[in-house]
């Protein structure tokens, strides 16, 4: 007979009950179909917990709980992982010229921020009005055949009907940037070219847009001595989760083994 689904865990000699795993698999999506993934993934993650957490305790390490934000602090066990990791993690650092090797290779990476200039005409709607959205809509489309039909009249247009601030000077928003609007509206500058107006209203929870981009500039690569900083530090953290994966799965690999042959590493 082969081993049964729901069955306890050893490691090492001391036990994981099922109802443990089974209370753990919640935490554990599985593709549809084969709900024992979830828990074979939850029986593995609680026999690697175990693992460090007889390391650290063989290395006689104290726990020593420390608040991750205000009013959550770490339990004893967190704790005593952390600080087995922190004695046992000692990834190499990065060299200068591997730094310079992942600037070079991936230059978009470390870009500055675009900048676009465009002018908008804003066709107030309420948020949860579904009756008045639907009335803005049906003007903001109207007002698009205008500015389509004769575009030099967008700032005409944007003092007469736009009920942003913006319609003083015609619509123009002069420089912005990213973050500097809402995620619809800055997704429809990203896809227009420089003189361009959007072919259809862009809804926000403000109302209807219709936006012209003036001009766009794609920020330029940051120099390799602006970026290091970030650089570095990204390239710590990556090595340093590498080393605490391979730790950990080394020592779950020594680890004795009982339950569910799934749960060692293969």
């Amino acid at each position: 007979m082969g081993t049964p689904l729901l069955a306890d865990v050893t490691v090492n000699g001391v036990a994981i009950p099922a109802a443990r795993i089974a209370t753990e698999a919640q935490n554990h999506p599985a593709p549809q179909g084969k709900p024992g993934a979830a828990w074979r993934a939850a029986a593995r993650a609680l026999a690697l917990r175990e693992a460090l957490l007889q390391e650290a305790r063989a290395r006689q390490l104290v726990p020593e709980p420390q608040e991750l934000e205000p009013g959550q602090v770490e339990t004893e066990e967190e704790a005593l992982v952390r600080a087995l990791l922190d004695q046992a993690i000692q990834p190499e650092a990065p060299s200068e010229a591997a730094l310079r090797a992942i600037h070079a290779a991936h230059p978009d990476r470390f870009r500055a921020p675009p900048l676009w200039e465009a002018a908008h005409i804003l066709i107030a709607a309420p948020p949860d009005d579904a009756a008045a959205r639907a009335d803005c809509r049906v003007r903001a489309m109207s007002l698009l055949q205008d500015v389509q039909a004769a575009p030099a009249r967008f700032a005409e247009l944007a003092r007469a009907h736009s009920a942003c601030s913006s319609r003083e000077a015609g619509g123009l928003l002069g420089q912005i940037g990213p973050g500097d609007t809402v995620a619809a509206f800055e997704s429809a500058l990203r896809g227009l070219q420089a003189g361009q107006i959007a072919p259809e209203p862009v809804e926000t929870r403000f109302g209807f847009h219709l936006i012209r981009l003036d001009a766009a500039a794609e920020g330029a690569v940051l120099p390799f001595e602006v970026v290091l900083p970030r650089l570095r530090a990204a390239a710590e953290k990556a090595a340093w989760v590498r080393a605490a994966k391979a730790f950990a799965e080394d020592l779950l690999a020594r680890a004795r083994l009982t339950g569910v042959p799934e749960v060692r590493p293969a």
